[in-house]
C-alpha cells in the first residue's frame, strides 16, 4: 500500500459494478494531491529524508516505544525496506534500541534527543506547508475539505469495508438556510446510486421540501439535521397531516455515517416530538426494498398497515408500504 493513498469523493451516477472508473479517479486525485504537498520531491520538506523516512520518524516521535514488527504493520512496509531505514537512522544517531522486558527477542525503538531535534523542524515545516494551502480558502471551504478527508479516512479505515462507522460523535439540530437544498440533492444522488431511481424521485423530494417550508408550523412540525465532524450526515421531517395524525418523511443517513445509530435517533426524535405536540398517530410511506429503514421503523414500534405495487421513478414493480405508530 502506498504511503499516501486518498480517495476522491466524486459521486458517480449511475452506479458501476466495475471498479476501474473509480480507480482512475482515485489515481487522478492521488497525483494531484502528491503534487500539492510535494510528496514527489526527492527530499520531503526540504530535508534529506524521503516520505517513508519522515513517516517512520513521525511514528517514533508520536507513539509509544515500538518494535520493528509493529512499525511494519503500522506503515505497511516491507520488513527488509524498513530494516534498511532503521539501520540508516541508527548510524546517524537518530534512534535508540532497547531490549524489551516482555520479550528479550524484541528491541524497542525510540528517537534519541538528536532524533527529536531533527524531527521537530520537519513537523513544524509540514504544519506550515499545509497551513499555507488551506489558509487561502474561505472558512466554509476549509470545513468542506476537512470533512471530505474525514469521509475518506472513515471509508478506508480497517474494518470499514462495508462503509459503516462507529465510535464517531454526532449532533442533531434544527434546520436552517441551505439545508433544504442539501436534502433534495443528497436524496437525488443516493437513491440514484443505491436504488436506480431517476430524477423524478428528486422532483418528488423537492415538492415535499417546498411544501414543508411554505407551510411550516413550528409548534406542530420539525426538521432534524444530523452533523458529524462538521458535515451534514442525515435528516428527517415530521409534518402535520391532520389534528391527530403526523407524518414522518425523508429519513436519510449518509453511507459514511451508517452504523452510528443516527437513523434510530432521528426516528425517536420524531416520535417524541409527535407525542409532545399532541398527535395520536405517526404515519410514514416507504418502499419495501429500503430494508435498513424498515428495520428502524419496526424497532420504533411502527406496524405495516398497507402495501401497493407501483411503477415510479424509472423502476417497475416497486412495493410502496404504509406504516403506522399509535402514540
Amino acid at each position: 500500500m502506498s504511503d499516501a493513498v486518498f480517495m476522491a469523493t466524486v459521486p458517480l451516477t449511475p452506479p458501476l459494478n466495475n471498479p476501474q472508473p473509480y480507480a482512475l479517479r482515485v489515481r487522478r486525485f492521488n497525483r494531484f494531491y502528491t503534487r500539492q504537498i510535494g510528496l514527489l520531491n526527492e527530499g520531503l520538506l526540504n530535508s534529506p529524508f524521503s516520505l517513508t523516512e519522515v513517516r517512520t520518524l513521525y511514528e517514533l516521535a508520536h507513539g509509544e516505544r515500538s518494535t520493528a514488527v509493529e512499525l511494519c504493520k503500522e506503515l505497511g512496509l516491507d520488513a527488509g525496506y524498513l530494516s534498511r531505514i532503521l539501520r540508516k537512522f541508527e548510524k546517524q544517531g537518530l534512534i535508540a534500541k532497547n531490549v524489551s522486558r516482555q520479550d528479550g527477542r524484541q528491541s524497542l525503538l525510540s528517537l534519541t534527543p538528536r532524533g527529536r531535534k531533527v524531527f521537530h523542524p520537519l513537523e513544524a515545516r509540514s504544519t506550515e506547508q499545509v497551513s499555507l494551502i488551506i489558509g487561502k480558502l474561505p472558512p466554509a471551504q476549509r470545513e468542506n475539505l476537512v470533512g471530505a478527508m474525514q469521509t475518506i479516512e472513515t471509508i478506508l479505515a480497517p474494518g470499514s469495508a462495508d462503509g459503516k462507522s462507529t465510535g464517531r460523535a454526532y449532533l442533531l439540530r434544527s434546520h436552517r438556510s441551505g439545508d433544504m437544498g442539501w436534502v433534495v440533492y443528497r436524496h437525488g444522488i443516493l437513491y440514484a446510486q443505491e436504488y436506480r431511481y431517476d430524477e423524478r424521485f428528486e422532483a418528488l423530494v423537492a415538492r415535499i421540501v417546498a411544501e414543508f417550508v411554505e407551510n411550516f408550523n413550528p409548534a406542530r412540525e420539525h426538521c432534524w439535521m444530523a452533523e458529524s465532524d462538521g458535515q451534514i450526515v442525515g435528516s428527517v421531517f415530521l409534518v402535520e397531516k391532520s389534528k391527530t395524525v403526523s407524518k414522518l418523511r425523508l429519513l436519510l443517513v449518509e453511507p459514511s455515517a451508517r452504523g452510528m445509530g443516527i437513523g434510530k435517533r432521528l426516528v425517536a426524535e420524531c416520535v417524541h416530538f409527535a407525542r409532545k405536540a399532541g398527535y395520536k398517530t405517526v404515519k410514514l410511506w416507504t418502499q419495501s426494498e429500503l430494508s435498513a429503514a424498515r428495520r428502524i421503523y419496526q424497532g420504533a414500534g411502527f406496524q405495516l398497515v398497507g402495501e401497493k405495487t407501483h411503477d415510479s421513478w424509472g423502476r417497475k414493480n416497486l412495493v410502496a408500504e404504509t406504516w403506522k405508530l399509535k402514540l
